[in-house]
């Protein structure tokens, strides 16, 4: 009786086992894709379990930092570089706590195939998956930017769509349409143009337009020394009028160093009451040139030099309201710091070097055209 009732009761056990064997088949994949996220499509039903089981098994190896206070570190991927030798490395330099567990979970998710050569900005504190999602893309989280001596503020927005910068050109004209509060040498109701210091500048990725802008005339007030101000003030002028004055200087000077040649005969005209007749106060009064894909147009017609425009340094004496570029520190110091010089007017040289001939008399200034 006793061994017929063993017998009875087989089926059931291996019934048992068989569901136990099925649940731990199910229940282990689950798991480990509750706590390290879904496995990778190329694995194979067994490969999901083996790996599943192997990560569970690691456990805080997986999930703990190193060191939850550790400092950053440059770490580089080679090209081509095995996964093993990564995961190794990664090691040694105390990044992850085991080799093997953080190259298993590699090949769990899928992203031992998808490791980017290049550097990395990586740190103990960070756990094994974040660094996992660090390796997947070797942007740098920050990005030199350039703005160029002689850009308007509408070049400078052209520029970031391609600049890696997560500001948009409309948010950036909007926010240098605002100057920022506590600057002293920027008038109320004014826009940051002339004021946007042209620079290298290493900017995070995710930097917004307000702090671009306040970084660009930060950094002009750095470079706007007593010096500086003590030389625009020899000249007479405000510090909003010497830069609306080097402004112009940057675009017509192609040659840095005739910078306070050019500065000394706009200040020889404006004290004679001479109107500058500047061709770039015309270009920035005309705006986008949509045919030539321009801010500047070039050449000017003679219909351009009598547009009707405040900015029209040919129609209106004096300044014009406001700079019209973005002028460099050179161009900045050739105001302050001008030469001393009889010259009322320069044109081009007619050997294309860039570079100007300057004249006492109109009647000098015309000898020296073109033939």
């Amino acid at each position: 009786m006793n061994s017929m009732k063993s017998r009875g009761c087989l089926p059931f056990i291996l019934l048992a086992s068989l569901l136990a064997g099925v649940f731990i088949l199910w229940f282990i994949p689950y798991q480990a894709s509750a706590f390290f996220g879904p496995p990778a499509e190329a694995l194979g039903g067994w490969q999901r379990f083996d790996y599943s089981l192997r990560l569970l098994w690691y456990d805080g190896l997986l999930t703990e930092p190193m060191d939850p206070f550790g400092g950053e570190q440059t770490f580089v991927v080679e090209v081509g570089e095995p996964v093993a030798s990564i995961a190794s490395r990664l090691e040694q330099a105390g990044l992850v706590a085991d080799a093997g567990a953080f190259r298993d979970y590699l090949v769990y998710r899928g992203l031992d195939v998808s490791i980017q050569a290049g550097r990395y900005v990586l740190s103990p504190s960070m756990s094994p998956a974040q660094t996992a999602a660090r390796l997947q893309d070797a942007t740098p989280a920050q990005v030199t930017f350039y703005v160029l001596p002689g850009w308007r503020m509408e070049e400078i927005a052209a520029a970031l769509p391609t600049s890696g910068l997560s500001v948009t050109p409309g948010d950036f004209l909007a926010a240098a349409s605002s100057p920022p509060g506590g600057l002293d040498f920027l008038p109320a109701a004014v826009s940051t143009e002339g004021f946007l210091f042209p620079d290298a500048y290493i900017l995070p990725r995710e930097v917004s337009a307000k702090d671009l802008v306040a970084t660009l005339t930060r950094n002009f007030a750095l470079h706007l020394t007593f010096d500086l101000r003590d030389g625009f003030n020899r000249q007479g002028l405000s510090v909003y009028e010497a830069v609306t004055l080097a402004s112009i200087v940057q675009r017509e000077a192609v040659v840095a160093g005739e910078q306070p040649q050019i500065a000394s005969v706009f200040l020889n005209r404006l004290a004679a009451g001479m109107r500058l007749e500047s061709d770039p106060t015309v270009q920035y009064a005309l705006g986008y040139n949509a045919v030539q894909n321009s801010w500047w147009t070039n050449p000017l017609s003679l219909a351009d030099l009598q547009f009707d425009s405040p900015f029209n340094t040919y129609v209106y004496a004096g300044l014009p309201p406001s700079p019209i570029a973005n002028p460099s520190l050179g161009a900045l110091q050739a105001v302050a710091y001008p030469a001393q010089t009889p010259y009322y007017f320069f044109r081009a040289a007619c050997d294309g070097s860039g570079r100007h001939i300057f004249a006492e008399t109109f009647d000098e200034h015309l000898d020296n055209a073109c033939p």
